[in-house]
């Protein structure tokens, strides 16, 4: 499940950039940490296909360009064309699993979660999984508390069975009611992880919601294909009822079992887990030192204790503060209480009220041919630097209201500008009129890297009128 949009993570991760595909320890992104994961299930007698992956239309290239990475060629990448929560996606999912006849277990994880013991949690998914195999058996992992935390809901399973049924599931509760949780023994944190056959999926979301499974599987049979990519229709998709896994089935499911056959278990999972949904969550599992600091980046500390510093473009030091949290990138800067750092998402909410590009996208803006990072600005110009990958290629485009400047830093770049076709070295440059048809595009072997000077009246990125696309835009 790549879905998410992590908002709650600003100014690092935006909706064009959210958390999953952000690396926020070691070398390697959330996303591909959980394929990652996925993948380590082989063995003792385990099979794993390739993954499945459910995303936003919008990261399609993220998806695929971050797991070829790590040598990962998914089955298929399902594209939301909008959010439907995660009851839809999962169906979408166990639809795209039968297809072709089959009947596999399903390992249904978000995309935007850590773990710090690997061997444990792969122990026990191995585990969920042989449960899962059986007919109508649906085995959700329950993480172990060891706080009283109220930013997750809580499963209470109790009993001497290795996997107990599920006897209901708990809302996020007051600080006093997460404690008497934890006091109490029997309930576990809900970190949205379930393992169950594709077919008991489409049977219990057809019972519980008829209506969801009905305009999901219309929305199915309306797909198209191209490649690895998979397109439910944009109609039927959009008619869909937005629903959760948890309130569409699975908070249905205790004490139905003599009606239903739905077998609904919890196996516990201690494996240094968390779902990093805020950034004191990046702090507990960050690395710290002797006054409890963690940092990231060019970042000095000075009399300061139990904080979060993550510097992406500059120095950030910090004097004489407790208990913060200070995220810098190249457009933005967060300070925040570490104890309310969850409330980040009303200040993405304010940007998107104001029609500010600050919750949307970085200055570093990613795209399927390479990216871009708007250097500087001013009220007629636009500075860009431009990265190119091999053998890649922007649209053959055109703008109403811009001239542009192309300077070459390195590598090879093959313009075309109007009629003429020209190669272009490091240190060479060329002109592109207002209203010329042009494309830039990268014939080499190594990363092709331009600076772009913009000038006109309007330089809004819709100022462009696509020809010819490679990744299906115009």
């Amino acid at each position: 499940m790549a879905g998410g949009s992590g908002t709650r993570l600003w100014p690092l991760s935006r909706a064009g950039y959210p958390k999953q595909f952000l690396v926020l320890s070691g070398s390697t992104s959330l996303l591909q940490q959980a394929a990652q994961r996925m993948q380590g299930l082989a063995g003792e007698g385990l099979e794993v296909a390739a993954p499945l992956v459910v995303g936003n239309e919008e990261h399609r290239f993220l998806i695929l360009d971050q797991l070829r990475e790590i040598g990962v060629e998914p089955g298929a990448v399902v594209l939301e064309p909008v959010g439907r929560n995660t009851a839809p996606a999962l169906t979408f999912a166990a639809l795209q699993a039968v297809a072709d006849g089959s009947d596999p277990v399903l390992v249904m994880t978000p995309a935007d979660q850590t773990v710090t013991d690997v061997p444990a949690f792969t122990a026990a998914l191995r585990r969920a999984v042989q449960l899962a195999a059986g007919e109508g058996r649906i085995v959700i992992l329950g993480i172990a508390p060891d706080r009283p935390e109220t930013g997750f809901g809580y499963i209470h399973a109790t009993g001497s069975d290795e996997a107990p049924p599920v006897a209901r599931f708990v809302e996020k509760p007051d600080a006093q009611t997460a404690q008497r949780y934890l006091d109490a023994g029997g309930y576990f944190w809900n970190g949205g992880m379930f393992v169950l056959r594709a077919s008991t999926w489409l049977a219990a979301l057809a019972r519980f919601r008829p209506d969801i499974a009905a305009a999901t599987r219309a929305a199915f049979d309306a797909r198209s294909t191209d490649a690895a990519f998979v397109r439910p229709g944009k109609a039927e998709f959009a008619a869909i009822p937005a629903e959760s896994i948890d309130y569409a089935v699975m908070e249905k499911c205790p004490g139905t079992q003599a009606d239903t056959g739905i077998d609904l278990r919890m196996l516990p999972l201690a494996a240094g887990w968390n779902d990093l949904g805020a950034w004191d969550a990046v702090w507990q599992v960050s690395d710290k030192d002797a006054q409890g600091n963690a940092g990231s980046g060019d970042v000095l500390f000075s009399d300061s204790r139990d904080s979060l510093v993550h510097a992406t473009s500059r120095l950030v030091s910090v004097v004489g503060l407790r208990d913060v949290v200070v995220v810098e990138t190249a457009d933005a800067v967060l300070v925040s209480d570490r104890a309310t750092s969850q409330d980040v998402k009303k200040i993405v909410g304010a940007l998107g009220s104001a029609q500010r590009g600050e919750h949307e996208l970085h200055r570093k803006v990613h795209r399927p041919w390479g990216w871009y990072d708007s250097i500087d600005h001013g009220a007629r110009f636009q500075v860009k630097r431009i990265l190119v990958k091999p053998g890649a290629s922007l649209s053959l485009q055109k703008h109403h209201h811009r001239a542009e400047h192309w300077i070459v830093v390195s590598g090879t770049a093959e313009i075309t500008n109007g009629d003429q076709v020209t190669l272009l070295t490091e240190n060479q440059s060329t002109y592109i009129p207002l209203g010329q048809i042009h494309r830039l595009a990268n014939p080499g072997k190594v990363p092709l890297e331009i600076i772009e000077v913009q000038s006109g009246s309007y330089l809004g990125e819709d100022d462009i009128v696509r020809y010819e696309d490679t990744y299906g835009r115009n």
